[in-house]
């Protein structure tokens, strides 16, 4: 019998698993012994990243149904079970997560000299739950564990965080996700009403009235768009980003704004197509609308973090742009710049964590000159605006192009908007960089000057790796998604 649980349990409970064990050991560990804690969180997030391509050599790009499917009995009275699997949407985001989760320990190494237990802890149960959202096949469980994400979340800011109002940005944080989240419970309690299980490949195949589509997809609606964020419910993101540690920011955008947008292409869109096309204008106007007001408000920012979180909020308003397209450019060029965000900002964040390390100020005006004191951060950080101004050859640039193309089929307008959107987003890219890097030297200010060091180097080279490795080969993305997007388009009877 235990033979038949590993063979069971072995393709896709490994990399869950995996954090889980990570996160016990240390805590039978003292607190004194700090560097043996972090050697085991660093490990477990290691194995866990180099285990989670591996179903990518059995995986069949030919089919959009899930694979390598498990499934544990939880609830069998209710019908409830832990199923996972993956398919051409989840593949990639679980590499991301796991690829995210060893950066932030390497960025806390020795910034997180109090609690270092409690961060690992933290940060690997943070990487299991995500993987397994990413990873779920059950509509209840598929609320549960997105909300139980909140909470290493609003741990590593309220007790990390960088500043007084820390307290205030945790909670504002945990409560607008939250909040939101209420409807999606709802909508899934009807769901599971209906079809009798909590199977969510039937729920995909059942057919709900419209009426019934569109107050399912409104109360998913409400979940959804807060944690892309969409505007107006974004004021969150920005707070949360410039009170939360240089690691909490890497997380922070790197997945939580995926669930949301996950969520649209597992969830509302295939489940609800009829009240997805009714719907289509209320996404589109707020998007295209939040696309150029967020790109303006990036221009008058004073704080860096600020800065690179509006630029965020823009970006992915524009990935909503491309999800509800309906149509293969759309759909499937909005997933690659959902992975190049995990990447881009990541970075960006991590150049100003170095600067603030050293300067302990994160206010434009007090910076200036800096190529002539800090080379090698002058030029990272200029790959990074280069990506994140969309430039071709980066990771950006392959996303928003299709983005493009299949906004135009539908609405002209909005296409334009939100091309005029990434004009103002290389016009603040540049002058953030311009204001930055180039210019006199403010010595009045900044007294002390060192370029990063081995290990923090080392923790940008996989981001710019992965940035030109995307934007210079990217067949592989429609490749494993291209049958998941055609699928879901058809499915929806879209074109």
């Amino acid at each position: 019998m235990l033979e038949h649980f590993c063979e069971c349990y072995s393709d896709l409970s490994g990399p869950i698993l995996c954090p889980v064990l990570g996160s016990i050991i240390p805590l039978f560990i003292p607190n004194s012994r700090i560097r043996p804690i972090r050697l085991i969180g660093l490990c477990a997030s290691l194995i866990t990243f180099l285990y989670s391509p591996v179903p990518r050599i059995q995986f069949d790009p030919s089919t959009a149904k899930s694979q390598f499917v498990e499934s544990l009995r939880w609830l069998p009275y209710e019908n409830i079970n832990f199923n996972l699997g993956i398919d051409g949407l989840s593949f990639f985001f679980v590499i991301l997560t796991t690829f995210l989760i060893p950066i932030c320990i390497l960025v806390g190494w020795s910034g997180m000299r109090s609690y270092g237990k409690e961060y690992i802890t933290a940060s690997l149960i943070r990487e299991f739950l995500m993987i397994a959202v990413f990873r779920m096949l059950d509509p209840l469980l598929f609320y549960v564990l997105p909300e139980s994400v909140l909470i290493p979340m609003f741990i590593i800011i309220g007790v990390w965080g960088s500043r007084q109002r820390k307290i205030k940005a945790a909670y504002q944080f945990f409560l607008y996700t939250l909040l939101g989240s209420v409807f999606m419970l709802l909508a899934i309690l009807l769901i599971l009403f209906q079809t009798g299980t909590a199977d969510l490949q039937i729920s995909l195949t059942t057919e709900f009235s419209e009426r019934r589509q569109i107050f399912l997809w409104i109360a998913s609606f409400a979940a959804f768009a807060v944690k892309v964020p969409m505007v107006p419910v974004h004021i969150w993101l920005p707070e949360a980003h410039v009170e939360a540690p240089t690691a909490g920011s890497v997380i922070l955008a790197g997945i939580p704004s995926k669930l949301g947008a996950h969520g649209f292409l597992r969830f509302s869109i295939p489940m609800f197509p009829e009240a997805t096309l009714c719907s289509t204008p209320f996404i589109y106007t707020p998007s295209a609308i939040a696309i150029i007001y967020t790109s303006l408000t990036t221009s008058r920012q004073i704080d860096l973090k600020k800065i690179i979180a509006y630029s965020s909020v823009a970006h992915m308003n524009l990935v909503t742009i491309g999800m509800f397209s309906r149509n293969i450019q759309g759909i499937g060029g909005s997933i690659p710049p959902m992975l190049s965000h995990g990447l881009v900002p990541s970075a960006l964040f991590l150049c100003v964590g170095v600067l603030y390390d050293r300067h302990k100020t994160r206010l434009v005006r007090y910076y200036g000159g800096l190529v002539s004191t800090m080379p090698n951060l002058s030029t990272i950080s200029f790959s990074s605006t280069l990506a994140n101004m969309s430039s071709p050859g980066t990771s950006s640039f392959i996303g928003e192009f299709p983005i493009s193309v299949g906004a135009f089929q539908r609405n002209s307008l909005v296409a334009t908007l939100a091309a005029l959107g990434m004009i103002l987003g290389a016009a603040y890219s540049l002058w953030l960089y311009n204001r930055v890097v180039s210019g006199n030297l403010k010595a009045d200010f900044l007294h002390k000057f060192s370029d990063p060091n081995g290990r923090e180097v080392s923790i940008f080279i996989p981001f710019l790796v992965g940035v030109v490795r995307m934007g210079v080969h990217p067949k592989v993305f429609p490749d494993r998604m291209h049958t998941y997007v055609s699928n879901l388009v058809q499915h929806g009877k879209f074109n």
